[in-house]
């Protein structure tokens, strides 16, 4: 981590006493928060502590309730995004909001392009973009379409195009949390780059150590409330958890799991896949996973682990391979006959693959048991009702309403609704993809400790994660994928951090 960086003159933006409601819902309540120039601030605190409601606050999208805004000691009232931009405030969001299918050079200057006898002047814009572009040592094609460049690269142009606004302050909301380590290090490049020339930045992410890597400062919400300020450097990670949660929680530690009992050789297993592929998606694999066992499937990103989870679940079709369930062979061909046969699956895509915004978190959770049993056999209000407050209890599922409409509620809090879904359908395999992608240490150690709860119980899970720490932690077994294929499997002692990322970076092959 770099040496802090000393606060110079007064804040570019200064933020006092902000409150913001929604109906019965306190989201930001009397928050402060100051933004140096020349300056990484993070931004931290669980799902739901407030801080998307913050940046909404700063750039327009929420007015404020109580509280004052100064940009350059000056007191302002955005009426929108646009008017935030207008005062040299841009955000770029996890999600690019660029336009694929148009140029690198007309997502920079969308809206701005030069003009020549009443035209856009395509020649001058490419220059211009290219000017942009390198000021940052982007080496990108500004002729080039968006779309035809990795999710990094798009980030890095919709941060060129703030640049391009003169943006004095830069909000990242989540801009790592589809990316790669060489991904990362291009964007704390180009972040510090900006910082350097005196931008103000205000950084928010789930990941504790970038956020050590890139911040001088940061400011800790929860619940609505900011909990305090403190320079990066004198704030441990462990204060930094505790502060975050209120309250002291073993998660940074591993997670203590006896491993599953030993199979009871006359029982078969839940799941036996023997040969399952698909052409041009993942290679023939043997999976086996017994009650209350944990199979981990690691690899880097594009090595087939969502694709061997799809087939498992019937979201795609196998083109060869069985499948056998409790020792019965099954022909799983739509996720139907999946749920049939006791596979639940939570997908990596919340927003694609499973959440519902415009139905309450009640809806959400008995979907999948209403699916089950048919839309002619309604389940009866008073037990969607106890379901539903059931399970929002136990998982603590924030607010507690179960009206609430679900796109209301934060990510973290989304991801124990899908949960909940499908874990009130008692199922006998459990397949979770990516569950705690972008979401915060509280609500990340909490669904670890369901996952380990469930087999405890005798469920059957098949866990992936692109963060292998948490693949070792909770794993009885890992199946190793690599170039869509499998490479090897650990079981026991062998399910080693090390070793995982060894057979990911050879393949299993010596020298590599």
């Amino acid at each position: 981590m770099e040496a802090p960086r000393p606060v110079v003159g007064r804040p570019l933006v200064e933020m006092t006493g902000i409150s913001v409601a929604f109906g019965p819902v306190q989201a930001l309540d009397s928050v402060d928060l100051r933004l140096y120039p020349g300056e990484v601030h993070a931004l931290m605190g669980e799902n739901g502590a407030g801080k998307s409601t913050l940046i909404k606050a700063l750039t327009g999208v929420h007015p404020v309730d109580a509280g004052q805004i100064q940009v350059q000691g000056e007191p302002v009232a955005f009426s929108g995004p646009a008017a935030a931009q207008a005062a040299g405030i841009s955000t770029v969001y996890q999600e690019v909001n660029l336009c694929p299918n148009l140029s690198v050079a007309e997502n920079l200057l969308l809206g701005r392009e030069p003009r020549r006898a009443g035209r856009i002047d395509w020649r001058g814009a490419r220059r211009r973009a290219t000017e942009v572009l390198g000021r940052l040592h982007l080496d990108l094609d500004p002729s080039s379409p968006l779309g035809a460049h990795p999710i990094a690269q798009q980030q890095l142009v919709a941060i060129a195009r703030a640049v391009e606004v003169d943006a004095r302050v830069l909000v990242l909301d989540e801009p790592t949390s589809s990316l790669d380590a060489s991904e990362v290090e291009e964007l704390f490049r180009v972040v510090r780059r900006l910082r350097d020339d005196g931008v103000a930045i205000l950084f928010v992410s789930h990941f504790i150590e970038q956020v050590y890597e890139i911040s001088d400062r940061m400011t800790v919400l929860r619940n609505g409330r900011r909990v305090g300020e403190y320079r990066t450097a004198e704030i441990s990670r462990r204060q930094l958890v505790s502060a975050m949660v209120g309250r002291e929680l073993e998660v940074l530690e591993r997670l203590d799991r006896a491993p599953a009992a030993p199979a009871d050789e006359e029982e078969p297993p839940v799941l036996e896949a023997v040969g399952l592929g698909r052409r041009g998606a993942i290679e023939p694999v043997d999976l086996v996973v017994r009650p209350g066992e944990v199979v981990g499937l690691a690899g880097l990103l594009g090595s087939g682990r969502t694709e061997l989870a799809r087939l498992l679940f019937g979201a795609d079709r196998a083109d060869h391979g069985e499948i056998a369930v409790d020792g019965r062979p099954v022909r799983i061909r739509s996720p139907r006959a999946a749920i049939d046969a006791g596979i639940a699956f939570s997908s990596e895509d919340r927003k694609a693959g499973g959440v519902v915004g415009d139905l309450s978190v009640r809806d959400n959770i008995v979907l999948a048991m209403q699916a089950s049993r048919g839309w002619m056999r309604r389940i009866p209000g008073r037990k969607q009702d106890e379901l539903a407050r059931r399970w929002i209890e136990l998982l603590d599922i924030r607010p507690t309403d179960p009206d609430a409409l679900l796109r209301n509620l934060s990510g973290g809090n989304q991801q124990k609704v899908l949960l909940a879904r499908w874990l009130i359908t008692q199922p006998r395999l459990l397949i979770l993809d990516e569950p705690t992608r972008g979401i915060d240490v509280g609500a990340k150690a909490q669904i670890q400790a369901l996952v380990a709860e469930q087999a405890r119980e005798g469920t059957a899970v098949v866990f992936i994660s692109a963060e292998l720490d948490e693949v070792v932690r909770l794993s009885d077994r890992v199946l190793v994928l690599r170039d869509r294929r499998p490479v090897a499997e650990l079981a026991g002692e062998d399910v080693e951090m090390e070793h995982v990322m060894e057979l990911i970076a050879t393949g299993g092959e010596a020298g590599a």
